[in-house]
C-alpha cells in the first residue's frame, strides 16, 4: 500500500507508455470506494457509465445522464483527490460535434475530471477532433462498445476474425489521428489488443483483452466481489464483499429481532442521579 503521491498528469500517460510501465485503473462511482482505491495506490480511477448497472440497477449503460455522471465524478474526486480521474461521456452526450463539445466542456468544468472518454471510431473522428480542439483531454474506445450493445446483440467479444481485427485496428489509428490522448481496448483476443497498442503512440488501457495496453482496467465492484449479478470472464474477484455484506445484514436482523441489539454497549447512558431527577420531573409533570 502506498502513501500520498502526486496525481498523474496527461503528459505522464504518454511517458509511462514510452517507458513500458504498467498502470492500474479501477472503475468506481462514489467516494467511499474511491478512497479505498487511492489508499491502495491505484494509479487511475475511472468513472464509467457502467455505474448505471453496478450502482443504479439498469441492465446496460444507456440510461445514465450527463448530470448523473457529473454527480458521481464529484463524489469520486472527493474520495480520491490525489488520483487521476478518467470519466465516461454517457450515451447520447456526443451525438454531434456541437452536442459533444457542449457536454464535454460542461463535464470538465463541473465534475473535477482529468480527462473524458467517449466511444467512437472512424465514423466519429470529426467529433473526437471537435472535442480535442475545444481543449478537452479526450479518449475513445475500440472493441466492445457498451453504447452499441443493441447493435452487437449483447456484450460480446469483438475482433475474433482477421477482418474484424483489422476494422478495430483502423478505428484505433483514426482515433489517434483525430487528436485523442488515449483509448480503451475492450473485450477482444490478446493478439488484437496488442496490435492496437502497438499501432498507436497514445496511452492505452485494456479490459477483457489480456495484458494488452499500458494500463489494466477492472471494474472496482467486480474485483471487490460487490457486484455479483453476473461475472464477466475477464473479471477476477479479489474479495467477496457481497457475501460478507449479506451475512452482516442477516446477523444484524437476527440480533434486532431476538432483542440482542442494541445492548448496553451500543446505547447512550445517563448518570444514575440524572435518571432519578428525570423520573421525578416526569412524575410531577416537569
Amino acid at each position: 500500500m502506498s502513501g500520498a503521491r502526486n496525481r498523474l498528469t496527461i503528459p505522464d500517460l504518454a511517458a509511462k507508455k514510452a517507458a513500458g510501465e504498467r498502470l492500474v485503473m479501477v472503475a468506481v462511482g462514489e467516494a467511499l470506494t474511491a478512497s479505498w482505491a487511492e489508499r491502495a495506490g491505484v494509479d487511475i480511477v475511472g468513472v464509467g457509465d457502467s455505474l448505471g448497472m453496478t450502482l443504479h440497477g439498469h441492465e446496460n449503460t444507456l440510461a445514465i445522464t450527463v448530470d448523473q455522471m457529473i454527480m458521481h465524478t464529484q463524489a469520486v474526486r472527493r474520495g480520491a483527490p490525489n488520483t487521476m480521474n478518467i470519466v465516461s461521456m454517457p450515451y447520447g452526450s456526443y451525438a454531434t460535434p456541437d452536442i459533444a463539445v457542449k457536454n464535454a466542456v460542461r463535464m470538465m468544468k463541473e465534475s473535477g475530471a482529468d480527462a473524458l472518454k467517449l466511444q467512437l471510431g472512424r465514423e466519429g473522428a470529426h467529433i473526437i477532433s471537435a472535442v480535442a480542439d475545444a481543449g478537452v483531454p479526450v479518449m475513445s474506445h475500440v472493441g466492445l462498445l457498451p453504447h452499441k450493445v443493441h447493435l452487437f446483440g449483447g456484450f460480446k467479444i469483438q475482433g475474433r476474425t482477421a477482418e474484424a481485427a483489422m476494422e478495430i485496428l483502423e478505428d484505433a489509428r483514426a482515433i489517434e489521428a483525430a487528436g485523442a490522448i488515449g483509448l480503451e481496448i475492450e473485450a477482444m483476443p490478446y493478439e488484437v489488443g496488442k496490435a492496437v497498442d502497438e499501432a498507436v503512440s497514445i496511452f492505452t488501457f485494456s479490459i477483457g483483452s489480456g495484458s494488452a495496453g499500458t494500463c489494466q482496467l477492472l471494474n472496482g465492484y467486480d474485483l471487490l466481489g460487490a457486484f455479483d449479478t453476473f461475472k464477466p470472464k475477464f473479471a477476477k474477484r479479489y474479495a467477496n464483499l457481497a457475501e460478507i455484506a449479506t451475512a452482516a445484514f442477516a446477523d444484524c436482523a437476527e440480533d434486532v429481532r431476538s432483542g440482542n441489539f442494541p445492548d448496553a454497549d451500543h446505547s447512550y447512558q445517563m448518570k444514575p442521579e440524572e435518571i432519578e431527577r428525570f423520573a421525578a420531573l416526569c412524575a410531577t409533570g416537569g
